[in-house]
Parts: C-alpha cells; structure tokens; sequence
C-alpha cells in the first residue's frame, strides 16, 4: 500500500483530470506514479513538461531508457526499474541490453559513454572528475549530450526517490531489483 495517497482521477480537480486524460490517451493508461505525482499539479506538470522536453532533445530514446535504467538500479527503485524495463523493450533494448543499462553499461560506444556518465553522476552526486567528462567525450559525447544526461538523471531521480519514498504500487510487469552476479 502506497505511503502517499494517489489521487483517484475521477474525484481531481478538473485540470488534473485533463492532465489525466491526455496521459491516458498518449500511452494507453495512467501510471500509478503520476496519480501519485498529481497530488501536486505542479510536480505532474514539471514533470510532464521536463520529460518531454527531452524527448526533442539530441539523446535516442534507447539512450534515454538505458539512463532510466541506470539511475533506476542504482536507487533501487522497483516501480522505475519496472516501468523501464518494458518501456526499454519498445525503444528498442534487448534482455542483454536492459541488464547492461542496470550495470551502467552498453555495447555501442555511445551508449556505454551514456549508461557510464549517468552512472558516475548518481555515484557522485554530480561531482565527476574531469577524467569522467574526457572519457564521455572522447566516446562521443558531446556537451549538449552530457547535459541531457545529466538531465536525464536529474528527472529520473525525481521519479526514483517519490517511488521510493511513496511506495507506489507497480503497474508494470515486476522484475527483480536485486542484480545476480
């Protein structure tokens, strides 16, 4: 049971019920986070705005969920690493590849440079070391891309931490938290 009540949609205000709607209609259903994120209309909306901005932005969708991925398993949150789990699948990642994001990791070059910053920016809480940035550069990264990693992170921690702090019950095919070695 969840530790923050979700807003049942049908008794929202109305605004919340047509942010609501529009999820429902963009995706097919209404992810037990955002009725949790919709008890603030202004965290929901943040959140919304902030997410789809990035999707305009120079990182892949398969790069964006091999970051969800990563910041998911390293802050242990079963509803993301659920929630990412499937929605990597259809951007594109295979088993192999979703298990490589949940170690920071990825074949491509590119996409290990992504999985790796996103990696080494949760570990340090944004204090990298320069050898860290070179070495995302040197894989291809440029600066716009290091920034939407960071923003990458940045949203996901957002989603992570009120998961994790709501408990929000999952809506997702369940997968295991714990790495095997």
């Amino acid at each position: 049971m969840p530790r923050i009540t979700p807003i049942d949609p049908a008794h929202a205000d109305p605004a919340v019920q047509s942010t609501l709607s529009a999820v429902k209609g963009k995706i097919g259903m209404v992810p037990n986070l955002f009725t949790i994120f919709a008890r603030s209309p202004a965290a929901l909306n943040g959140y919304l705005a902030f997410s789809d901005a990035l999707t305009h932005g120079a990182l892949t969708a398969k790069q964006r969920e091999i970051i969800a991925l990563t910041v998911g398993q390293a802050n242990g949150c079963h509803y993301c690493l659920s929630a990412h789990t499937l929605m990597g699948k259809g951007a594109g990642l295979t088993p192999e590849d979703i298990l490589a994001a949940r170690h920071g990791k990825a074949q491509d070059p590119v996409d290990n440079a992504v999985a790796a910053l996103a990696r080494r920016v949760v570990e340090a809480r944004g204090q990298v070391s320069d050898a860290d940035l070179a070495s995302a550069r040197s894989a291809g990264l440029d600066d716009a891309r290091i920034v939407e990693v960071i923003a990458g992170v940045a949203l996901n921690v957002l989603t992570n931490f009120t998961n994790n702090v709501a408990q929000t019950d999952i809506d997702f095919p369940k997968i295991e938290v714990a790495l095997s070695a």
